[in-house]
């Protein structure tokens, strides 16, 4: 089922109205991927937060003055975001910093000053997404891997 402002699931009710109307958005998108609802609603909440705690001031107006997410809304343009969303994660030392990084992806999506920081991030991000964690060495040598497509590790 796809959402708009009006129905949505509840657990966004308590939302931003601006998170909860990207959290919307991006959900559909996921729906529309093939996620099941009860993998893209936590995503998407997720990823809504964290858009906004990150976002300028200009970003958050430009996004408030969109037109309000529609079920009939289309999101197939991006391939790629599709494709990073279902992307095993990955935890290497890059730059001086611990790097959280889908496979694929041309930017990590967190960096730590602390490994076991950004392992414990990435865990919860893999579980989330029921993919595989890779876990490198400071050296580049894989270190250990962790396998959530199951749901059960």
């Amino acid at each position: 089922m796809v959402w708009d402002m009006n129905d949505y699931p509840t657990s966004m009710k308590n939302l931003d109205e601006l998170v909860r109307k990207k959290a919307i958005d991006m959900g559909n998108a996921l729906l529309q991927d093939g996620y099941p609802e009860g993998r893209a609603i936590p995503i998407a909440t997720e990823q809504a937060q964290k858009w906004y705690d990150e976002a300028s001031p200009e970003e958050k107006e430009s996004f408030r003055n969109e037109k309000p997410p529609q079920k009939s809304d289309r999101h197939g343009e991006s391939k790629r975001g599709g494709k990073l969303l279902d992307a095993d994660v990955k935890v290497n030392y890059q730059d001086k910093q611990w790097q959280v990084i889908s496979k694929g992806a041309k930017k990590p999506s967190e960096t730590y000053d602390n490994k076991d920081e950004a392992i414990d991030r990435a865990k919860y991000i893999a579980k989330n997404k029921e993919t595989k964690l890779e876990i490198y060495k400071q050296d580049g040598q894989l270190q250990e891997t962790y396998d959530y497509s199951d749901n059960e590790s």
